[in-house]
C-alpha cells in the first residue's frame, strides 16, 4: 500500500504554518500552534482519529486568533487531502454522535471532494480563555473546504461551551476515522458511480 502521508509549508505575511499528516497511522502527534486551546483540540482530532499530525503554526496573534485559526484548518484540510490523492479504496462515509458529560454532538460527513458546510453549534460563551469561539465555524469551514468534505456538524444539547467545543472535534476525529478507512472489498476503487469524486452531481 502507498504510504498515504502529505505535508505543507503554508507562509503568507499573516501566518507561517508546516504540516504533515499520515492517514494510516496512530495517532501520534506534535501540535505547537500559539493558541493553547486550539492545542487542545487538534490533540483531541489525531487521537481519536489515529491520523499522526505535526503542526507548528505562528502567526498575527497580537491581532487576534482569526488569520492563525482559519489558516491551520485550511492546512491541515489540505494536507488531508493530498494524502487521499484520488481517493480510491476509502469507505467516504462516516458518523459520530458525541456524548461529553451534558453535551451531545452528531457529526456526519462524506469524502465526497465536494465541500460543504452544515453548521448547527451554538456557543454559550463568546470565549474560551482567550480565544473568540465563534472562530471555531472559521476552522471547520476552512478544513472542511480544503479537505474536500461535506460536513454536517450539530451540537443536539449542551451547556458547556468547552464540551460543545471539543466535542465536535471529536466527532469530527470518529467520522474522518471511519470515512478515510480504506475498505479492502474496494481496493483501487473510487467510491462513487461516477468512477470519480469531485466535481458537480
Amino acid at each position: 500500500m502507498t504510504p498515504r502521508i502529505a505535508t505543507l509549508t503554508r507562509k503568507t505575511h499573516e501566518t507561517s504554518i508546516d504540516v504533515r499528516v499520515n492517514l494510516d497511522g496512530t495517532g501520534q502527534r506534535r501540535i505547537s500552534t500559539t493558541i493553547g486551546f486550539l492545542d487542545h483540540m487538534l490533540d483531541q482530532l489525531s487521537k481519536h482519529s489515529l491520523i499522526d499530525l505535526d503542526i507548528t503554526a505562528k502567526g498575527d496573534t497580537h491581532i487576534d486568533f482569526h488569520h492563525l485559526t482559519e489558516d491551520s484548518g485550511w492546512a491541515i484540510g489540505t494536507a488531508v487531502s493530498k494524502a487521499l490523492g484520488d481517493r480510491a479504496g476509502i469507505v467516504r462515509y462516516g458518523h459520530a454522535y458525541i456524548p461529553m458529560d451534558e453535551t451531545l454532538t452528531r457529526v456526519a460527513l462524506d469524502a465526497s471532494n465536494r465541500p460543504y458546510l452544515i453548521w448547527k453549534v451554538n456557543m454559550p460563551a463568546p470565549k474560551l480563555g482567550d480565544m473568540d469561539t465563534e472562530l471555531f465555524k472559521e476552522w471547520f469551514q476552512a478544513f472542511g473546504q480544503a479537505a474536500g468534505l461535506t460536513l454536517h456538524m450539530e451540537n443536539l444539547y449542551g451547556s458547556n461551551t468547552h464540551h460543545i467545543v471539543e466535542s465536535c472535534f471529536k466527532g469530527l476525529a470518529k467520522a474522518l476515522k471511519t470515512a478515510l478507512a480504506l475498505d479492502p472489498r474496494q481496493a483501487g476503487v473510487v467510491p462513487s458511480t461516477k468512477g470519480v469524486l469531485g466535481g458537480s452531481l
